[in-house]
Order: structure tokens, then sequence, then C-alpha cells
């Protein structure tokens, strides 16, 4: 055994309500994400209109919005595991 782990010790992480719903969000918001990069690429088209592009800036925008949030779940559900598997 080396020195790091004296003195540690971990607990087994158990299947919980609150884990299920964490990893439920991410993984919803994910796929979320994954409708918004199809939303915003549908938009990437050959009519070159102003109207069109503009368009498919505002699917970007809303795709950047999407990003964070499925970035955020992803975020709050590695924190809660590390919390229970690491103590912090």
């Amino acid at each position: 055994m080396t020195g790091l782990a004296v003195g540690r010790s971990f607990a087994l992480m158990t299947k919980t309500d609150d884990f299920d719903q964490l990893l439920s969000n991410y993984r919803q918001a994910v796929d979320a994400w994954v409708e918004a990069i199809h939303a915003e690429e549908e938009l990437a088209t050959d009519d070159h209109s102003m109207v069109q592009m503009e368009a498919w800036d505002t699917a970007g925008l809303a795709l950047h919005d999407v990003e964070l949030t499925a970035k955020k779940a992803r975020d709050e559900y590695k924190n809660a595991l590390r919390r229970k598997n690491y103590g912090f």
C-alpha cells in the first residue's frame, strides 16, 4: 500500500435517487444539446440571404445556451460523485 492511501477511506457509491436524477438531468441536457446542433446544422443551407443567415445565427445562440446547460448538468453530476467518492 502506498503512503497516499494510508488513513483514507473510500465509500462505495450506492445508487440513490439523487444520483439517478442528476444523471437523468445530464442525459436530457445532452439530448437537447444534440437536437440544437442538428437544428443549427439544418439552417446552414445554400440560401445565402440575410434572413437565412440571421436565422442561422439565432440558432447558433440557442445552441450556445443549450451547451452551457448541458455542461452545468454534467458538472453538477460530477461534483456530486466527487463529494460522495472523495469527500470534496
